[in-house]
């Protein structure tokens, strides 16, 4: 600028600094940054310099905050966009696998079903689990706790202990072994069983031979037609409660409440649709004492069993689950006899839903 306001006419900058590059002699020296500073401050503010202490308030980031905002929302809109299960996992609902923090184990039965607002997200092949209560239940065995051992009629503590884990053993080999979902005949399972109770091995012979309504194995064994459904993934969801007592002439009787959810597809290559078969079962196993009844070491004596099962095949005496899938629900609305239940309730005592001895344990599944 010049002294009087001006601007300095381009002509005369560009001799200055053709000069000052030139060392002229008598040719004014370039500007100190000091100096540049403070023109520059000058033309864009012509007002009296500000105070090297003078205080200013910083400038509000108004516009830097905003990009930020919109660029957050951006985001967020294209995560509900891609994954809208995910975004409800967020704020407190059950999403499917958005949260899957397990349950604490069973202590007792519970006073209400679970929760359903998930029960729209279908299952996939990555998440078979996705939209079911038991997306938050442990997985197989491994979600079966013991109770604490103590002395009870003719066994010692450690002997109860035993008898726990042989118990629980013979829930794996029936319900949970990979083999034996895929319809191979459960050896480990039956070997567990008093050999002497023959009743029980002649029920299990028949079973398997020519399986019926009154010889069916899936009421203890589940067992899929490979040639129809395929189990997806390695991972069963269980929840139950083991517990025991004294029984008939100083017995200790095991008793297991357990429900099994299977997520299953077509065996059919490429096929991608995941459905679920829920089976709760319950079985007490009664160790007996040697002295006052037959029965060979490391086996029970099957005290009662039942079963209620969902989108297993209701009517099915194939020995084998038979899963229906939307094309099949589609046209027999879900197959199944009685009344309408959820098979995630385990609130629900198995006396109303199967009576003793009797029974199919086939309903009308509300959700799967």
């Amino acid at each position: 600028m010049g002294k009087d306001g001006t601007s300095i006419p381009d002509e005369e900058w560009e001799r200055f600094l053709r000069d000052a590059e030139a060392r002229t002699p008598g040719a004014p020296e370039e500007p100190s940054a000091r100096a540049r500073m403070v023109a520059s401050r000058l033309a864009e503010d012509p007002g009296p310099p500000e105070g090297w202490r003078t205080h200013r308030p910083p400038a509000r980031s108004g516009g830097r905050a905003r990009y930020f905002v919109a660029f957050f929302v951006l985001v967020a809109l294209l995560v509900v966009a891609m994954d809208p299960g995910r975004v409800t996992g967020w704020f407190g609902g059950d999403g499917g696998s958005g949260d899957t923090a397990p349950l604490a184990a069973e202590s007792e039965r519970p006073t209400g079903p679970p929760a359903t607002e998930a029960a729209a997200q279908r299952p996939t092949l990555d998440d078979p689990f996705r939209g079911s209560p038991a997306a938050k239940w442990g997985d197989g065995v491994a979600a079966l706790p013991l109770p604490e051992a103590r002395a009870t009629g003719w066994m010692s503590k450690a002997q109860v202990a035993q008898a726990l884990v042989r118990s629980r053993d013979f829930l794996f080999s029936s319900g949970l072994d990979a083999g034996v979902l895929r319809g191979e005949r459960p050896a480990k399972a039956i070997a567990l069983i008093n050999p002497h109770q023959k009743d029980v091995q002649e029920y299990v012979s028949a079973a398997f031979r020519t399986p019926s309504a009154e010889h069916d194995p899936l009421k203890l064994f589940s067992r899929f037609a490979p040639s129809k459904v395929r189990i997806v993934g390695d991972v069963v969801k269980t929840r139950g409660l083991i517990t025991y007592r004294e029984g008939k002439r100083g017995a200790v009787e095991v008793a297991a409440d357990v429900t099994y959810v299977y997520p299953v597809a077509r065996a059919a290559e490429g096929s991608d649709e995941v459905t679920r078969t829920i089976v709760r079962r319950e079985i007490v196993m009664g160790w007996d004492d040697p002295a006052k009844i037959i029965t060979e070491p490391g086996t029970f004596s099957l005290v009662s069993y039942r079963s209620d099962t969902a989108n297993g095949g209701c009517g099915n005496h194939t020995g084998y689950f038979l899963p229906e899938f939307a094309a099949e629900r589609a046209v027999t609305g879900g197959s199944g006899e009685g009344d309408a239940a959820d098979p995630y309730d385990r609130s629900t005592s198995m006396d109303a839903l199967v009576p003793e001895g009797g029974g199919t344990g086939c309903g009308i599944a509300t959700r799967l």
